[in-house]
C-alpha cells in the first residue's frame, strides 16, 4: 500500500468538539443530510449549504471539564438513526447524565505491580456509592411537527471512572437490524478491576440491543452488571464481543452476502489497533446470566475477544519505564503475564496495529484512535474497499501544535495481519492545533467526514471544524 493524498473541504467551523458524524434523511425530506453531534450535547444537520440545530440537550448532559484540566471523555458520545428513520423517525442517544457525578471508584491512577498480586485482583466494591457518573441510552422520535422528543430509556449504566466510555458508541448492524452499543472498560488505566474480561460486566463489551422489543420498564435501574437488569431488559440484549478497552465505533463493510465488521481499540501505552471479523456468535444476556451459576459450563466458541487487558493490540500489555539515559530506549515489562498466556489462541488478532513510538520513516507515531470507517467510494480510487482510520494527535513530525493524522489498511485474503499506510492531507491548519476527534461516513460509505478540534480541552468552546475528505 502506498501513501494516498487527499484534500479537506471545509463544511462547518466554530462548533464545539464533534464526537459523531453520520448522515440520514429526515422524515418528509428528500436530502441526505450530515448530522454532527458535539460532546457538550448539541446535534446539528447540514444539507444544501444550510446548517440547523436538530437537538440541544446540553442541560441534560453532565457538566464537562470541571476536573482534569478541562479534558473529559464524558458527554454526548453516541447518535444512531434507526434503519427506518425516514418512516418512523426513531433515533438513539448515548450520553453522560447531568447531576449524576459521583466521587469515582478507588484506583483511578492504577498501574499493576506484578510483584504484588493484590494489584492484579482488585474488586470494584460499593458500586452504588463509589462511581464517577451514569451514562444513559435513550430512544427518541421526531414528531409530526418535526420536533424530537424522548420516547423511552433503554439502559442506565453506572461508570467507575470518567474515561473510556466509548465514542461514536451507537450504530445499527445491517446484519441483525439491532442497535450496537460499544461501552469501553470503564476507565482509569490498565482496567484495574478487569471488567473487560468478566462476562457479567457491562463494561468492555460490544452489545446488541433489540429495539423492536418493547418493555413496560420506563426507567431502568442504574447498573454495572447484566444480572442486575430486570429480566425483560436482559431479553433484549446480546453480547458479541468482550476484551474491549475503548472503541471509537464500529463500521460494517458489505462483502458479498456478509459484512466485515471493523472496530478500533484505543491503546494503553504503546499500540493502537484495528480489528476485523465476519463470523461471530452473539451470546444472549440471559444465557450469560445463567452461565454465571456455579458449575455451569457454556460454549464460548464464536464469542469475539479483543484481548484486553492481557493484550494491547498484538503485544502483551506492557508497563513502560523510561530509561534515564535515553527515553527512546524505555523498558517494557509485561503487565499481566498470566492473563496474556491464558488468552493465547482465544483472542482475535488485529487486522493492523500502529505504535506510539514509530521508528519507520514512512509511518507516524500516534496517541489515540478516534475513528474507523469503511470506504466504498470512487472519488478517492486508491482507498476504495479499504478501512480508513483517524488518530487524535501524531508524533514524530515536529514540535508544533498537535495535529492528528489519517491512515488506511485492507483485509488480506489470507487473514494475516496487514500493514497500514498514511493518508496525507493538503490542508494548512497554520499555527493552530488540529486534533482529529471523529471520523464519519454517509449511508452508502462513498463519502468520508473528519471532525477536528483546536484544543484538547472540551471547555475551550467553539474551536471545532468538520471537513469532507475529498480526492486530489
Amino acid at each position: 500500500m502506498n501513501k494516498v493524498k487527499v484534500g479537506l473541504r471545509p463544511i462547518l467551523n466554530g462548533i464545539n468538539l464533534p464526537t459523531v458524524l453520520k448522515t440520514a434523511i429526515l422524515p418528509g425530506d428528500s436530502v441526505e443530510r450530515l448530522f454532527i453531534a458535539s460532546q457538550v450535547g448539541e446535534i446539528f444537520f447540514v444539507g444544501n449549504g444550510d446548517v440547523r440545530t436538530f437537538l440541544d440537550i446540553r442541560q441534560q448532559v453532565l457538566d464537562l471539564g470541571t476536573s482534569n484540566g478541562g479534558y473529559d471523555e464524558r458527554g454526548l458520545l453516541g447518535l444512531a438513526f434507526h434503519p427506518q428513520f425516514y418512516y418512523n423517525g426513531l433515533f438513539y442517544l448515548h450520553y453522560s447524565v447531568a447531576g449524576t457525578q459521583g466521587p469515582g471508584a478507588p484506583h483511578d491512577s492504577f498501574e499493576p505491580d506484578h510483584c504484588d498480586p493484590n494489584t492484579l485482583n482488585l474488586q470494584w466494591k460499593n458500586r452504588e456509592t463509589e462511581y464517577d457518573h451514569i451514562d444513559t441510552v435513550e430512544e427518541w422520535i421526531v414528531q409530526s411537527n418535526g420536533q424530537p422528543t424522548k420516547r423511552r430509556t433503554l439502559l442506565n449504566l453506572r461508570r467507575p471512572f470518567y474515561n473510556h466510555n466509548g465514542v461514536n458508541s451507537l450504530n445499527f448492524s445491517p446484519e441483525t437490524g439491532k442497535l450496537v452499543l460499544t461501552t469501553g472498560d470503564g476507565g482509569s488505566g490498565f482496567d484495574p478491576y478487569n471488567l473487560a474480561q468478566k462476562d457479567l460486566e457491562i463494561a468492555g463489551k460490544i452489545i446488541e440491543i433489540d429495539v423492536s422489543m418493547m418493555t413496560s420498564i420506563q426507567q431502568p435501574p442504574a447498573v454495572t452488571r447484566f444480572h442486575e437488569l430486570p429480566v425483560p431488559i436482559q431479553e433484549t440484549l446480546t453480547v458479541t464481543a468482550k476484551g474491549v478497552r475503548n472503541i471509537p465505533g464500529i463500521s460494517y463493510q458489505r462483502n458479498y452476502n456478509h459484512y466485515i465488521k471493523y472496530v478500533g481499540q484505543v491503546g494503553q501505552a504503546l499500540i493502537e489497533s484495528i480489528f476485523a471479523y465476519m463470523n461471530y456468535k452473539p451470546i444472549p444476556v440471559t444465557q450469560l446470566v445463567q452461565a454465571s451459576i456455579p458449575n455451569t459450563k457454556w460454549n464460548q466458541k464464536g464469542f469475539i475477544n479483543l484481548g484486553w487487558r492481557g493484550w494491547e493490540g498484538n503485544l502483551p500489555t506492557p508497563i513502560v519505564e523510561d530509561c534515564s539515559e535515553d527515553s527512546d530506549l524505555s523498558k517494557k515489562t509485561i503487565a499481566f503475564y498470566n492473563e496474556a498466556i491464558k488468552m493465547t489462541g482465544k483472542r482475535l488478532q488485529p487486522l493492523t496495529s500502529y505504535y506510539h513510538e514509530e521508528p519507520r520513516r514512512d509511518k507516524l507515531g500516534g496517541t489515540a484512535l478516534t475513528g474507523v470507517q469503511a470506504y466504498m467510494g470512487n472519488d478517492i480510487p486508491a482507498l476504495k474497499g479499504s478501512v480508513v482510520f483517524s488518530d487524535f494527535a501524531r508524533k514524530g513530525i515536529d514540535q508544533g501544535p498537535g495535529q492528528g493524522f489519517l491512515g488506511y489498511t485492507r483485509v488480506r485474503s489470507d487473514s494475516i495481519e496487514n500493514d497500514y499506510s498514511i493518508i496525507e492531507t493538503d490542508y494548512d491548519f497554520g499555527d493552530k492545533a488540529a486534533h482529529y476527534t471523529s471520523l464519519g461516513t454517509n449511508l452508502s460509505q462513498t463519502k468520508l467526514y473528519l471532525g477536528v478540534y483546536g484544543s484538547m480541552r472540551v471547555t475551550d468552546y467553539n474551536q471545532g471544524s468538520v471537513f469532507e475528505i475529498v480526492g486530489r
